[in-house]
């Protein structure tokens, strides 16, 4: 140890980390101030709070502990830390705990399981799958990874193994032992029901019912030990199990302390107490009876709990275990018994108390023996007597009053115990193996651990003691593994030292020790506590001192023992009556002639005397001695008593476990207060030091904690070591061997193995220290190069910069002298230009006046020769105007001189004619041909005057009202105005009376106050019309607001209908794939219980076989009777169907088509006499149904008129069918109309939506109707053609007809159907299926189907049809591990399926067919679905072992993580299998193997030519099991979560991703399943330092839950120093976005894997199929079918 710290001092410098003591956190963090060097005698020290403290120290060991690296924070495995210490242990538990809610680490071979006192999500059915097939060494530390290791060992290596789970009460070990073994039940068994792994698990709630109980630690506290043996048998299934149970604690049933309760079962009965068949127990509330309420008020009801729940889960666990409902209520009558015996008052009585004596009205009492059936009188009176044997004579004596009540007590406590007896005995029965013995087990060991309380008796000097045991077994196992793995790797060894605890153990059991001396005392008639202590004193104090006992300074009635853990103190008080659990004979003997079956059974065995039942049985041990009468008092001497039970039990437990492989799980309470997720340092310690966790912790530190492989070595610390160029492994061990030397001078200090190198404590830290050095000797070594490279690249510019600005300068004063000269040239020109432009402006001045000056000159003589010519114009007008005038003049009068004239002619001419008009005027028929026209015209207008006259009397008469009313008014007008006129003639009168002057003053004063008086009204009124008006214009506001809102709201009334209605789609979308996908899970667990079925059918008959009866012909096999159908089968869509046959109506059944073939036209008249005599059936047919008979046309054809009539009849039917249907719905449609609410909503929506489908179903069935009802005229008019159709088809039938008009045919024969089966299906070869053209089989059985149905033989079609079906069944059985032979069956299954569909439905181009073939498709439904899971599992199963290894542990990019091996992170767990490393040397499966697998899917569908929307769902399916199976072991794994890692995975989630693409398959979702995974693996690459990459990390892992994501985060580990950790305050920020994006999900962390996407097979119509189009090879040799 000096060697080892001397090795270490140089790591005690300035800035180094170190733990000290506390003595409220136990150990707090601080660092060096300063270098310490040996002899120093402080250490300046400067602690987390910030004090700095000088630390004493007594060099060399009186150091502080060192701190281990950052890098090593939170690592899985404690024996992976480089300082292996108290401290370290302690501060890796919590930060795991509090910072990353890991509740499991490992510590080399032990599980420390810290209980969170929370419900975890990480204990689901995905989990288990995740865990199972792992190695141990790969994933996060679970107890399923212990579980899955010891089931792997057992497989592997065929030896027992065994799970030891310990701790203290509400640590979680009844909890770590149900998942154990809930475990094993889903892992090694299969998923019936009333199977073995349900009756293993159904164990679990009876015996939490009768051996659990609430404690002031624990709501759930074991009260009792248990072991349990998982039988397995060959296949690694479990057969059987069986249970072992270690000291009860029956004194709970009478005594509880405050807070604490009773067994469960006891509250869980008073709870129930209400249900029928619980009445008879009378009992009452638990706060009626002693043995329930001693705890308090307080502690009757437990949290979170419900006890009548809880009561009837265990009644269906007794169920499931085979316990009738008869015995499960005798066992409750027996606990209600217990209960009211606890009430049973025993009064004293006597001088001094030295009797008692029980009431005769005792309630308790007779309910006590009417539940148990014993006489109340006898046991009245022996609970308050005793009998003695004094002299050969039998005394009776009374007891005194609390001797009774002891008594009373012995008898409660003897029957629960006897009963808990036998409910395991029962539940060993129910669990043993009855097919096969077990090959191997597995054994669950839920023992309490170290107890120790202010006062300690007898239950925990037992526990202690099996603890001290176990205690050894554990230590000699963990010094037998590091032997081991020294031998293993051939190193020089020597023996390491650890604290055995022998001595105490030899205390305890040892010759002459606390349980002989107990023994001892027990046998003494009068021995007692005091005296038994005395013994205890002069035995182990004073004669044979043991340095593990003492005695204590105060008492003389206790004695304390030093225990591996903890100094504890007994109390001897109580000790020999617990020891000799003691009850009279004499109430046994009344229970044993008990009237209840189940209570004389349970006290007919044998006293303690006999042998104990571990063996077969293996239950419970026996209670205790019977105080027995005469002639007993010899054989009373040797009764065993509960210590040396329980002594020699724990021996056969020490010797079971020695002969199996044990695995421990250490259960740790984190505190007291039952509070999740909160540590408690001093309780931690405590229990990491009494359960073995810091002793295996020295043992591994005693000798090399740190073990590398060589080439793990080398890559880690290859900047210390020559020859970087290596290659082979014997250069790189030899490269190590070599440096070693040199970097650790202290040989001690390492050692070489075969595989590994070995260190002792602290040296990876100091190889860390020496590697940093280098490193940064390295870095110094670059920065200088790269410093020297920088300045030689700033000179070189700078020169060059020098360069470039002298040629730029001396180029610009080149410029500047060419400009100047340049500008002197151009001041010339200047110069020049502007003279020359000086002279010509004064030229272009000169000629400018000039031209002016003539311009004015000629403008003046123009004008004075314009107004010449303007006036001699004016003249000439003047003239020619009165010369026009002067000529208008004359012609006026010339004019108006020829018009008079005219006149005058024109006037002669019309007097004449007036003449001659007058003559004629006066003659009759002249004015009658004139009146003539005018009649009409008179008629028409007497019409228009009477009108006229009607609207005139009409205004007359308005005209007249108006004239009223305005007379009216006018009177009352001039009566107001002779008022006015007679006051204003008063008013002047008066005023003529007054003064003038007091007139006017008064008026005026009157006239101003009116105005006045006006002016306010005005005014008023005013302010009325304006506020009248802004009430106006707000009520405009409020009623375009309202408009606006009634808008909006209509508008979001139909945006919510939208979306309810979508979201109502959705849900219904989502529930029939939630339907669909129950109905392929049921019809997948049918497929299962078929071929089980077949299997026990195949092994029946071989044992027949065997018996000597024979066999028959295997042909016999493919005709089988047609499959029944699934209970689950999909609905018919199609028309309502009614019976064929005429026993529905109340008829005899019409004969069957063979007996209609027989009877043909052709036969004798008798024949056809008895055959017609059911015509008389289709007449009362017609009357029933109300088909009146067609007298119109008569119809010579047999066949034809009873086509008709059964056609009538039909249609009569239907017509019936569905009116009363219209109807109902009818009626159910007013009935939710008057019921809903007017609002429209989603179901209102969906009713609609069910009406409208509904009378859409309605009118296909009229459409129906009416082709129904086309089909009766025609037949009629076939009807009226009869006698033609007759004679000229007289010895032809409707069938074959048919049969004429479809061609293309096959005909099996009936004989030939068998060999049919076999040479196209069953015995078809395998390279001559692949050969054959896609469905070539499904064609041509089709065919065979078809002429079977057109020759009318529709038996023979069913017949086919089903034993194709039979077939394809055992083909699929046959090739269930074949790809490409299960996708060949698929098709054909799905191509005879589509065929029959095709075929029966109306279709104008095809002839229906006229079997009843529904109940086959469905059959063929269901077949394509087996065929399709088929071919997934032999995908899944290929698929499954090689996920993991491909998609997260395949290096596609070499050399991305091979330089970042991160420190101790490659250690394996001591005890792990050698094997292991060299099956992970071997070749690890990459993408090119997933892709092959794929790819051989993908070859085998396509070969096939299946629908593409089919292999889509398939890859889909397969997509999500490789996303959700990598991400899951991603989630699980420390070693994955990396930036290199992260890259690696998404580099071969993209080849993935490619292959998709690349064959059309990202269409059916395939590729959105991987989004998960590429998330997590962007994840891993992102930055996680500051706010805004916590806001993108959200933003971008939008297919991750909060859980996986925190997880990930957690699980992230820097595989270089160049990386940091995730700081806890990034991860509460990203909790904290997550935590808004929720929404209230519930908590997932894995992916379920079993998830399975329901399959839908679309329906495309096939083309045509005949027979000369088929290319059938003569391979096939069915040349036997026939083409008709």
């Amino acid at each position: 140890m000096e060697k080892i710290m001397i090795g270490t001092m140089e790591l005690y410098a300035k800035g180094a980390s170190v733990w000290v003591p506390d003595p409220e956190a136990v150990w707090v963090s601080a660092k060096l101030l300063k270098d310490y060097n040996l002899g120093d005698e402080n250490v300046v020290l400067q602690i987390s709070d910030g004090r700095e403290v000088q630390y004493p120290v007594a060099p060399p060991s009186g150091l502080p502990p060192l701190a281990n690296p950052d890098i090593l924070e939170g690592e899985n495995d404690l024996t992976a830390l480089s300082f292996l210490h108290e401290p370290a242990v302690l501060h890796n538990l919590r930060v795991r705990f509090l910072d990353y809610s890991s509740i499991y680490t490992y510590c080399g071979i032990v599980l420390v399981a810290l209980n969170p006192y929370d419900q975890l999500p990480i204990y689901g059915e995905e989990v288990i799958d995740a865990y199972s097939g792992q190695d141990m060494a790969d994933m996060e530390p679970h107890i399923f990874s212990v579980a899955e290791e010891a089931y792997r060992t057992m497989t592997r290596e065929e030896k027992n193994q065994s799970i030891i789970i310990s701790g203290e009460s509400g640590a979680g070990k009844t909890v770590s032992a149900k998942f154990t073994m809930r475990y094993f039940a889903v892992v090694g068994g299969a998923a019936q029901q009333t199977s073995v792994e349900e009756r293993v698990l159904a164990s679990n709630p009876i015996m939490e019912s009768i051996g659990n109980a609430k404690t002031t630690r624990n709501d759930n506290s074991s009260r009792f030990g248990k072991y349990i043996e998982i039988g397995f048998g060959r296949k690694g299934d479990i057969i059987g199990a069986n249970m072992r149970t270690y000291l009860l604690e029956k004194s709970r049933v009478v005594f509880q302390a405050s807070q604490e309760r009773n067994y469960h079962i006891f509250y869980q009965l008073c709870a129930s107490r209400d249900l029928p068949e619980m009445r008879v127990l009378k009992l009452g509330g638990a706060e009626t009876f002693r043995y329930t309420n001693q705890g308090g008020e307080d502690s009757m009801q437990i949290p979170g709990t419900d006890d009548v729940v809880d009561l009837e889960r265990t009644r269906n666990a007794f169920t499931i275990l085979g316990v009738p409902p008869d015995q499960q209520m005798e066992l409750f009558r027996i606990l209600a018994a217990v209960l009211h015996l606890g009430n049973v008052n025993i009064q004293a009585s006597g001088r001094g108390g030295d009797r008692s004596y029980i009431d005769g009205e005792e309630r308790s009492l007779s309910v006590f023996s009417k539940l148990l059936g014993v006489e109340r009188t006898q046991m009245a009176h022996w609970l308050c007597h005793r009998r003695l044997t004094v002299g050969g004579e039998m005394l009776v004596k009374p007891m005194p009053g609390q001797q009774s009540l002891e008594a009373r007590d012995a008898l409660a406590k003897h029957v629960y115990g006897q009963l808990f007896t036998w409910t395991v005995t029962r539940l060993n029965s129910a669990l043993r193996a009855q097919s096969e013995k077990p090959k191997s087990f597995i054994g669950v060991l839920d023992i309490y651990g170290f107890e120790t309380f202010e006062r300690n008796s007898f239950e925990q000097f037992c526990i202690n003691y099996a603890n001290e045991k176990l205690q050894q077994q554990f230590n000699r196992h963990v010094f037998q593994l590091e032997q081991e793995e020294y031998v293993r790797e051939e190193l020089p060894w020597s023996r390491i030292e650890f604290s055995d605890n022998q001595p105490c153990i030899a205390l305890i059991e040892g010759q002459l020790g606390l349980l002989d001396l107990l023994d001892e005392e027990c046998r003494m008639p009068k021995g007692s506590e005091e005296s038994w202590a005395r013994k205890l004193y002069d035995q182990h104090q004073s004669n044979n001192p043991s340095p593990h006992f003492r005695k204590p300074r105060m008492s003389n009635t206790a004695f304390i023992i030093l225990h591996f853990a903890d100094m504890v103190q007994y109390e001897c008080d109580g000790f020999l009556d617990k020891n000799r659990d003691t009850v009279f004979e004499e109430p046994i003997n009344i229970l044993r002639a008990s009237q209840s079956e189940l209570v004389s059974e349970l006290f007919q065995q044998k006293p303690v005397g006999g042998s104990l039942s571990l063996s077969e049985g293996k239950s419970s041990l026996p209670n205790g001695s019977l105080r027995s009468g005469p002639g007993m008092r010899a054989q009373r001497e040797h009764k065993l008593t509960v210590g040396f039970q329980f002594r020699q039990s724990l021996q056969l437990l020490m010797d079971t476990l020695n002969s199996t492989t044990p695995h421990y799980i250490r259960c740790i309470k984190p505190n007291d207060l039952k509070e999740p997720f909160m540590f408690d340092p001093k309780r931690a310690v405590q229990q990491l030091r009494a359960c073995g966790v810091l002793e295996t912790i020295r043992i591994s530190a005693a000798g090399y904690p740190s073990r590398w492989t060589y080439a793990e070595f080398f890559s880690r610390y290859r900047v210390l070591l020559r020859g970087g160029g290596v290659q082979t492994q014997e250069q790189i061990q030899a490269s190590c061997q070599r440096a070693l030397p040199e970097l650790i001078p202290d040989p001690e200090q390492y050692c070489f193995g075969k595989t590994k190198v070995f260190f002792r404590a602290g040296q990876v830290a100091l190889l860390e220290r020496l590697r940093a050095e280098r490193l940064r000797a390295a870095g110094v070594i670059i920065q200088s190069w790269v410093r020297g490279w920088l300045g030689r690249r700033r000179y070189i510019k700078t020169r060059w910069a020098t360069l470039t600005i002298q040629r730029y300068t001396r180029g610009a004063l080149a410029r500047r002298l060419a400009d100047l000269l340049r500008y002197t040239k151009a001041a010339l020109i200047i110069q020049k230009t502007y003279r020359m432009v000086a002279i010509r402006q004064m030229f272009l001045m000169i000629r400018e006046a000039t031209v002016t000056i003539q311009a004015f000159t000629r403008g003046s003589l123009a004008r004075r020769q314009y107004r010449r010519v303007v006036a001699e114009r004016a003249a000439v007008l003047l003239q020619s105007a009165v010369r026009g005038w002067l000529a208008r003049l004359a012609y006026r009068r010339v004019r108006a001189a020829i018009v008079l004239m005219q006149c005058c002619v024109r006037r002669r001419a019309a007097r004449r004619e007036l003449l001659k008009l007058k003559a004629e005027a006066r003659s009759v028929e002249k004015f009658r041909e004139l009146n003539k026209g005018m009649e009409v015209k008179l008629m028409q207008l007497q019409l228009r005057a009477d009108q006229k006259a009607r609207e005139s009397g009409a205004l007359r008469e308005t005209l007249q009202a108006e004239r009223k009313a305005h007379n009216t008014e006018l009177d009352t007008l001039r009566g107001a105005l002779v008022k006015l006129e007679y006051q204003l003639e008063t008013q002047l009168q008066t005023q003529q009376s007054q003064p003038s002057t007091a007139i006017t003053d008064e008026e005026t004063e009157e006239r101003r106050r009116a105005e006045e008086k006006a002016a306010q009204e005005i005014l008023r009124l005013t302010q009325e019309v304006q506020v009248l008006r802004v009430e106006r214009d707000c009520l405009g506001k409020e009623k375009e607001d309202l408009t606006t809102r009634l808008l909006e709201q209509e508008t979001a009334q139909e945006e919510s209908v939208v979306q309810a209605v979508a979201q109502e789609g959705k849900a219904l979308t989502a529930e029939l794939d939630e339907e669909r996908r129950k109905y392929q899970g049921l019809l997948r667990e049918f497929t299962r219980l078929e071929q089980r079925y077949e299997n026990l059918r195949e092994m029946s008959m071989l044992t027949e076989h065997s018996k000597g009866y024979r066999r028959t012909d295997s042909n016999q096999s493919l005709i089988m009777e047609p499959p029944s159908p699934s209970p689950m089968s999909p609905p018919f869509s199609g028309p309502p169907t009614f019976p064929a046959t005429p026993s529905f109506f109340g008829l005899p059944p019409f004969p069957s088509p063979e007996e209609v073939r027989r009877v043909s036209v052709t036969s004798p008249t008798a024949e056809r006499r008895a055959w017609l005599s059911s015509d008389t059936l289709m007449d009362t047919l017609m009357e029933n149904m109300g088909v009146a008979k067609d007298s119109a046309g008569k119809m010579t054809g047999e066949d034809l008129w009873h086509a008709y009539d059964a056609v009538r009849v039909a249609n009569k039917f239907l017509e019936n069918q569905l009116r009363s249907q219209r109807s109902q719905e009818e009626a159910e449609l007013e009935a939710k109309r008057t019921c809903s609410d007017p609002s429209p909503s989603a179901d209102q929506q969906y009713l609609v939506e069910l009406v409208e489908a509904r009378e859409q179903e309605v009118c296909r069935l009229r459409r129906e109707l009416k082709e129904l009802r086309h089909t009766v005229t025609l037949r009629r008019l076939l009807a009226q053609t009869g006698p033609v159709l007759s004679q000229s088809t007289e010895d032809s039938s409707a069938p074959h007809a048919k049969a004429g008009t479809v061609t293309g045919l096959l005909e099996c024969r009936k004989r030939d159907e068998a060999k049919l089966m076999k040479t196209l299906i069953t015995d078809v070869r395998v390279d001559s299926a692949l050969s054959l053209p896609p469905g070539l089989a499904a064609s041509v059985l089709f065919l065979c189907v078809r002429q079977a149905d057109c020759s009318g033989d529709q038996i023979r079609a069913r017949s086919l049809c089903t034993a194709a079906v039979t077939a394809m069944k055992g083909a699929l059985k046959k090739h269930c591990n074949d790809v490409d032979m299960t996708a060949l069956w698929l098709k054909n299954a799905c191509l005879l399926n589509d065929l029959l569909t095709q075929h029966s439905k109306q279709d104008e181009d095809l002839v229906p067919l006229t079997s009843d073939l529904s109940e086959l498709n469905r059959a063929l439904s269901a077949l394509c679905i087996q065929a399709y899971q088929q071919l997934l599992s032999i995908s899944e199963t290929r698929l499954q072992p090689i996920i993991v290894p491909a998609m997260l542990e395949s290096e596609m990019i070499p050399g991305l993580s091979g330089s970042g091996v991160k420190l101790g992170n490659f250690r394996k767990r001591a005890g792990s299998d050698p094997r292991a490393v060299e099956r992970n040397a071997g070749e690890t499966p990459s993408m090119a193997a997933v892709l092959r697998e794929l790819g051989a899917l993908h070859t085998a569908l396509s070969r096939q030519a299946l629908p593409p929307t089919l292999m889509e769902q398939a890859f889909r399916q397969l997509t999500h099991l490789l996303s959700a199976s990598a991400l899951n072991s991603l989630l699980l794994r420390k070693d994955m979560c990396s930036w290199s890692r992260g890259l690696q995975i998404r580099y071969n989630v993209s080849l993935l991703e490619e292959w998709l693409r690349t064959r059309g398959l990202q269409a059916g979702g395939a590729v959105a399943l991987l989004e998960p995974l590429i998330q997590a693996a962007q994840l891993l690459q992102v930055g996680k330092k500051t706010d805004a990459d916590a806001q993108a990390l959200v933003h971008t892992c939008t297919a991750l839950s909060t859980q996986q994501i925190v997880k990930i985060l957690t699980l992230y580990t820097p595989h270089s120093d160049l990386e940091e950790r995730v700081t806890l305050n990034f991860i509460r920020t990203v909790q904290a976005l997550l935590k808004e994006r929720s929404g209230g999900q519930p908590p997932q962390l894995l992916m379920d894997v079993r998830r399975v996407f329901p399959v839908t097979f679309p329906y495309l119509p096939p083309p045509p199929v005949r027979a000369d189009q088929l290319d059938i090879p003569d391979s096939l040799k069915i040349s036997f079918l026939r083409r008709p």
